[in-house]
């Protein structure tokens, strides 16, 4: 952008925010991305909107004016996942915890209190929590079950009671006498043409 502002036509933008490096597509990419950000964790609140788009494009800018290279898009996407997990480390008193955990009970939370409609203004807002939305926020975290705990199985044999001596004194009757054997055979083939015969008619 080489320090031209931008017009105030293409996107609502403060008009404090004046980035001195990339173009104006790109920041207005980056205004796009935000934005579709907040609202998907219902933040329709325009001007808490604007209030947070504005911190987080210009810490984007801050970061693109230091390497120019960078899209972006991409660096207002890292600035927000950023700001945003490090609240809920606050909000839920969990700070240095695992991000993909942290961000998946923080959004849980977020949305089981109602946060965004109950406290419209409050949603990344370190300075001031309104009273009980914090504890709002930690009732609502997913607590993990217990421990799994390892425990030994010992084999055991499998009691199908009488049915295999049945079937083990069957098969040997059918072995000493060859004509039996033939005759279950034919009755089988019997039986299954017999069935076939049905369902086809």
């Amino acid at each position: 952008m080489n320090g031209a502002s931008l017009p105030s036509g293409d996107f609502p933008a403060p008009a404090d925010f004046r980035p001195s490096t990339g173009t104006m597509e790109e920041w207005n990419a980056a205004y796009v991305r935000v934005e579709d950000y907040l609202r998907a964790h219902r933040i329709h609140n325009r001007l808490h909107q604007s209030r947070l788009i504005q911190r987080i494009l210009g810490q984007a800018a801050a970061r693109h004016a230091a390497k120019p290279a960078l899209s972006p898009t991409v660096l207002a996407a890292e600035e927000s996942a950023r700001l945003m997990e490090a609240w809920f480390g606050a909000m839920l008193e969990r700070p240095g915890a695992a991000s993909d955990r942290l961000a998946t009970d923080g959004r849980v939370a977020l949305l089981l209190c109602d946060g965004p409609a109950r406290w419209p203004y409050a949603f990344l807002d370190e300075r001031a929590i309104p009273p009980g939305f914090r504890d709002a926020m930690r009732e609502g975290v997913i607590r993990a079950g217990p421990d799994l705990t390892v425990s030994s199985m010992v084999p055991r044999p499998i009691d199908l009671g009488p049915i295999p001596d049945v079937a083990g004194d069957t098969i040997e009757s059918m072995e000493r006498w060859p004509v039996l054997r033939t005759l279950a055979l034919w009755l089988a083939l019997v039986a299954i043409l017999a069935v076939l015969f049905r369902l086809t008619r």
